[in-house]
């Protein structure tokens, strides 16, 4: 397996563990559609979370909330519509929103990690 592919893996690992020691609950993990994937789905009080998780070894080309530029933002809340049109159980009356999270350190076990809730 490529590096850049173990790392992220690594990072999605710690970005779910995170999330569950904040009180979300994982309802779904590198959910695929013709779109794209979706890393992880958490309901956070009430809310549903689609979580895009970036995993970096360092900040050395830049913080990696900088990858996630317009385009990439407009992708994710189509992904969180097709999720949510795909899982209408889970999803039905649920205020649905896109976050971040950021997993930067050269071990993902102890990287330091940020969330940003709510990206627009």
């Amino acid at each position: 397996m490529a590096h850049n592919t173990t790392l992220g893996r690594a990072g999605e690992e710690r970005a779910a563990a995170y999330l569950a020691e904040a009180g979300a609950r994982v309802v779904d993990r590198n959910w695929r559609c013709p779109a794209g994937e979706i890393d992880i789905v958490a309901l956070e009080r009430g809310r549903l979370a689609i979580v895009e998780v970036k995993t970096r070894t360092s900040r050395r080309y830049g913080h990696p909330f900088e990858a996630i530029d317009d385009d990439k933002l407009a992708r994710l809340w189509r992904l969180a519509l097709a999720w949510a049109r795909a899982h209408p159980d889970v999803a039905r009356g649920r205020q649905l929103r896109v976050d971040a999270i950021a997993v930067t350190g050269p071990d993902a076990a102890t990287a330091t990690v940020e969330h940003l809730r709510g990206l627009a």
